[in-house]
């Protein structure tokens, strides 16, 4: 307990009024009490700063004061310190031989019927009691995920944990830093020492996932080198390598430890053991204990006491990031699981991969990326072939999930795949909407699915028809549902019509379709956006070509990835604003924040100061922007910014003044064999229709 939550929850207690317990939480200073009235007046006064001064000194005289403010600093400082509240492992779980209650002391768990220890985990250890933590790991759901896709695409029955461990292609994959998407591997680092590392064996990816760790981490390059024969291996007595010889002379694991010992200084099991747990809780304390055990049974059995010496020095630095090789393997072998899975079913295990991550929308970009890189299709929601979440067609193409689109949920989608599978493909709209239940797909799921595209597979309707007004106003949507339920409604009676007795039947007439224009590109993709959540069937900026050929030298993914490796010099590049933020610092400071997209890729900017006061009023979401800007040394304000490059906008101009300014006249070169009368006339009107500044030329 803190020294201010210790003085409000005091105050709570002895019912000091809220703004009176407010006002004195606020006198402290970033001091503990205990220790700030234990300071003399000279202490006091060079320790803290003006400010605090004045709010310490009159602290430290209500202590004195006989009221009830004094009362609850004077308990405050005693219950400081103290532990406020009590929390549950999250996935801890004690085993005992016979009724917890008959052991240690036990409680209810809050809004639960589970027990709970009193003793928190490093006593309930301690005291004998068996602690399991079972980690819920969302990669699992994932592997299951993918076997049952593969089962219903290819029929292959996938036994995960009897595949080969010494398969080529998993290798190959892990060698190609092709790891997006694999567990523990697929960060950048370590994406880039498996290139240099090339593993070929289970037991490199054990090590490596040990070592890819705060610590261990400087060890990679000598493991790498020792690997490939480029450094001499080397041991401090010839009996390590017995133990040391899989990570080629580099203690990786604590089990090594445990060994070691036991060979070198004759240490029991038990003691191997302690000296285990010592070095993964980092209780350098009992390590100096068994420090001098260690030394002089080493020297028993014969070995130099400067070489026990170094040994020993080195474990006690191996202790600050020791890890155990028990639980680095489990890692290993799920991480090799996913990765087999990937390289043998790159389609059906990125289905996999979207599907766990479809709430998450940054995570499903990052992933279709991936998709791209692989050249894997992403395509499009269709009612015709999509299923709640992501999968994989006949083609090998992944298709979006319907239960990704916003305002769709799971009812309508189990309805949609059911009638699909019962009746066959939907063929048009009005096919559509005889077949579903139009209780669970209602007009604001019809509209969802529409404006994601969901219906692009019927032929002859474009998504802006789906909105389209007749003479009533009604849209075709609203049409459709309302023609659905007629049919419906007279293919459920029980009534013989009278046109049925003579043997004649009437058909329901299906709405018209209205003609009305398409939607503009961006217009279409804004919509896409709005229920999916991204752009799919293309990208806004797909219609400035000619600015991104022209008025560019660099797009936002190298700019954003490759910041650091860039020359000092000015870029332009061309986004839209996907977001933008008017905001102000805790000091009143106003600034502004604006993510652009490209085609490439996204990128933050922040602007202060001036730049922010010059460019604050192009800070508007949905702008096409034109920058420029310089890549320069970021000023040093903390010693993390020494060597660190950044980008500092300059000019911020709209994409459409840009291309009126710089272009000077417009060339459009047509290949004369293949222009046509109609083609020419067409050409004629559309520029009559557009006229601008600049000359054309064709």
């Amino acid at each position: 307990m803190a020294a201010k939550s210790s003085i409000r929850d005091t105050g709570r207690v002895l019912d000091l009024p809220l703004p009176e317990t407010d006002r004195l939480a606020k006198l402290v200073p970033d001091v503990k009490l205990n220790k700030l009235f234990g300071w003399s007046k000279e202490e006091v006064k060079e320790k803290l700063n003006s400010d605090q001064l004045k709010n310490a000194e009159e602290l430290i005289n209500k202590l004195e004061e006989e009221g009830l403010e004094g009362e609850v600093i004077r308990q405050a400082k005693l219950i400081e310190g103290s532990l406020r509240n009590t929390g549950i492992h999250a996935c801890g779980v004690i085993i005992t031989p016979s009724d917890i209650r008959n052991l240690v002391p036990v409680a209810l768990a809050k809004d639960s019927d589970m027990w709970c220890t009193q003793f928190d985990n490093a006593v309930a250890e301690s005291a004998g009691l068996l602690k399991m933590d079972f980690l819920g790991l969302k990669t699992l759901t994932l592997i299951k995920d993918t076997v049952k896709i593969i089962k219903a695409m290819t029929g292959d029955e996938i036994d995960i944990d009897s595949i080969p461990l010494d398969d080529e292609k998993t290798y190959e994959l892990f060698q190609q830093g092709e790891t997006v998407g694999i567990f523990q591997y697929e960060s950048l680092g370590m994406q880039k020492h498996l290139k240099s590392l090339r593993p070929t064996a289970f037991s490199d990816l054990i090590a490596m996932n040990a070592l890819y760790r705060p610590g261990p981490l400087e060890y990679i390059p000598s493991f790498i080198k020792r690997k490939h024969g480029n450094e001499e291996i080397e041991y401090d007595l010839p009996v390590m390598q017995e133990y040391l010889e899989e990570t080629y002379g580099i203690t990786v694991y604590q089990e090594q430890v445990m060994l070691l010992s036991q060979k070198l200084a004759g240490f029991t099991k038990g003691e191997a053991d302690t000296l285990r747990k010592a070095m993964g809780k980092k209780n350098f304390e009992l390590l100096s204990k068994m420090k001098p055990q260690f030394l002089q049974q080493g020297g028993e059995r014969g070995h130099d006491a400067e070489i026990l010496e170094k040994i020993w020095k080195d474990w006690e630095k191996f202790a600050s990031y020791a890890f155990n090789k028990s639980h680095s393997t489990c890692y290993a072998l799920i991480a090799y699981q996913t990765a087999y899975l990937k390289a043998h079913y790159p389609a059906q295990y990125m289905a996999a991969v979207l599907s766990n991550n479809m709430n998450d929308i940054k995570t499903v970009t990052f992933f279709m990326e991936e998709c791209n890189r692989m050249g894997i299709k992403v395509l499009g929601p269709d009612v015709n072939e999509s299923w709640y979440k992501f999968a994989v067609n006949e083609k090998g193409e992944i298709r979006f999930g319907l239960g990704a689109i916003k305002g769709v949920g799971h009812g309508p989608v189990k309805n949609i795949v059911e009638k699909r599978k019962e009746e066959g493909k939907f063929h048009s709209i009005f096919d559509f909407v005889k077949k579903v239940s139009l209780k669970d797909c209602n007009k604001r799921v019809l509209e969802s699915l529409a404006m994601a595209g969901a219906f692009d597979s019927f032929v002859g309707v474009h998504r802006a028809q789906y909105f389209g007004l007749d003479e009533h106003q009604q849209t075709l949507i609203e049409k459709s549902i309302k023609f659905g339920q007629a049919f419906q409604a007279k293919n459920n009676t029980n009534q013989a019509s009278l046109f049925d007795a003579f043997g004649e039947t009437v058909e329901l007439a299906e709405p018209k379709i209205p003609h009305v224009e398409e939607w503009s590109t961006f217009e279409l993709l804004t919509k896409e956006k709005d229920v999916v959540g991204i752009y799919l069937t293309g990208h806004p900026l797909q219609d400035y070509k000619l600015e991104l050929n022209y008025f560019c030298d660099i797009n936002l993914k190298v700019l954003n990835e490759k910041l650091q490796e860039l020359p000092e010099r000015e870029f332009s590049f061309i986004g839209l604003a996907n977001s933008a933020a008017n905001l102000e610092s805790r000091r009143g400071t106003k600034y502004g924040v604006l993510e652009l997209q490209d085609i490439e890729g996204q990128m933050e900017f922040r602007l202060f100061g001036e730049q922010y006061l010059k460019f604050m009023h192009f800070l508007v979401p949905g702008n096409f922007l034109h920058i420029k800007g310089k890549v320069q040394q970021r000023p040093k304000y903390y010693k993390s910014d020494e060597f660190q490059k950044e980008f500092r906008i300059q000019q911020i101009e709209l994409l459409d003044d840009v291309r009126e300014k710089l272009t000077a006249s417009l060339y459009v070169r047509w290949d004369y064999e293949e222009m046509k009368k109609d083609c020419i006339s067409s050409i004629e009107k559309l520029i009559k229709n557009h006229k601008g500044k600049k000359t054309t030329y064709i």
